[in-house]
């Protein structure tokens, strides 16, 4: 199979196949990585909504998994994504 033929399904659709080759590309040899939504907007050029929308379609068809991520203060920090 190739590289990203799991991305070939035709309900996945094309933000979402932008963005998880953006996070397999910053991921590490576990395919994990911690990009920041804005980062990711930034350098795919996409809004951040879409990159959200794109995220939420990831998680829905089962080829991402996220965990949250808090400083120690409490406050929201960039998300820890897991790729599958």
């Amino acid at each position: 199979m190739s590289f990203f033929g799991n991305l070939y399904r035709e309900e996945i659709p094309h933000r979402a196949k932008a963005v998880y080759m953006y996070l397999k590309d910053r991921s590490n040899v576990d395919g994990e990585c911690w990009p920041a939504i804005k980062t990711i907007a930034r350098d795919t050029s996409m809004s951040v909504s879409t990159v959200k929308r794109a995220l939420d379609d990831l998680l829905k068809c089962g080829l991402l998994r996220k965990e949250c991520s808090y400083r120690e203060n409490g406050s929201n920090s960039s998300n820890h994504y897991f790729l599958k």
